[in-house]
């Protein structure tokens, strides 16, 4: 049993590091988007990006300023930034690595082209003439991947592993980008008022959610409508209660789920009582604050269940 607990702490873990070099990457391509499209002056700084992903204090030990040579060097091409591209690519090709016995065969084919990709073009995509295709390129070999997984594994219990680390991961990030993003376009409001949809744009963009909120809000992106689609859509796969009752739906699966079950029981109710239209900004950043709290309590219970060697 200890082997089945390593295993599925490996697909856990790979799976969240494919979504985390996906969602680093979207994250890049949608502030590439927005610079292009708004006056000079005023987007959002470029370390907007390092806050989202919690790393300033690694970012500032190498870097003196948040210009935008530097936060994409870091984010695109420093192999020890723990949040960046290459850093998360190549732990998913060591998860992959040490599982292919349960995975198809194309799947370690997949990612190892994938870290040969980023090893060998992430050093000229930080500058702008080669960042989008290099980024596109990520996506997509991310999104081939994830594909694959999703068409040819059976329903067991290392698809419920990987499917449980790609849903944690995702909301992670939704919830951070939310926090930071939706934050800086709350209390700039009036300032730049014009350019306001265009900022709420490419927030749903950095989630992959844009097309998906014209078809079920519409073409006008608004605050409140925004911040309701990104927590509450029950049908968007990056929403927050997509997230919440997926994953109870996964948990409910395995064997000895009792504090899991009440980490995300604990978060439904969180989100349950949720009045997004009368945020202020304090107000979501103490309210993601806490989710981020019980996200982290939902990934240690899930690892103190079925990842410990004492639980195998």
């Amino acid at each position: 049993m200890s082997m089945l607990s390593s295993v599925a702490e490996r697909l856990y873990w790979m799976s969240r590091y494919l979504e985390r070099t996906q969602d680093t990457a979207r994250l890049i391509q949608a502030y590439n988007h927005l610079i292009m499209d708004i006056p000079k002056g005023a987007e959002p700084p470029w370390d907007i990006m390092i806050d989202i992903l919690d790393a300033q204090p690694l970012f500032r030990s190498r870097f003196k300023a948040g210009s935008e040579q530097n936060v994409l060097k870091f984010l695109i091409a420093d192999e020890k930034a723990s949040c960046g591209i290459p850093f998360a690519v190549r732990a998913a090709r060591e998860n992959v690595r040490t599982t292919r016995d349960v995975l198809p065969e194309e799947a370690w084919e997949l990612v190892n082209e994938l870290h040969l990709f980023v090893e060998a073009h992430a050093g000229n995509a930080s500058g702008r003439r080669n960042r989008h295709d290099f980024l596109s390129e990520v996506i997509s070999r991310c999104q081939m991947v994830n594909g694959l997984l999703g068409a040819s594994l059976p329903r067991d219990h290392a698809y419920g592993f990987i499917k449980l680390g790609r849903l944690v991961e995702c909301a992670d990030m939704t919830t951070r980008i939310m926090d930071v993003g939706a934050g800086d376009i709350m209390e700039r409001a009036g300032r730049f008022g014009a350019i306001d949809p265009l900022l709420w744009g490419a927030l749903l963009q950095a989630l992959s959610a844009a097309a998906a909120y014209r078809r079920e809000v519409g073409p006008i992106i608004e605050k409140d409508a925004a911040l309701n689609f990104i927590f509450l859509s029950s049908t968007f796969p990056r929403s927050i209660k997509y997230f919440v009752r997926e994953t109870r739906k996964e948990l409910m699966r395995l064997n000895n789920n009792d504090l899991a079950i009440r980490s995300v029981e604990r978060l439904r109710r969180r989100l349950n009582r949720l009045d997004a239209e009368h945020f202020t900004s304090a107000e979501l950043h103490d309210y993601i604050d806490d989710f981020q709290q019980q996200l982290t309590s939902l990934d240690a219970a899930i690892q103190a269940t079925w990842f410990s060697w004492e639980n195998a």
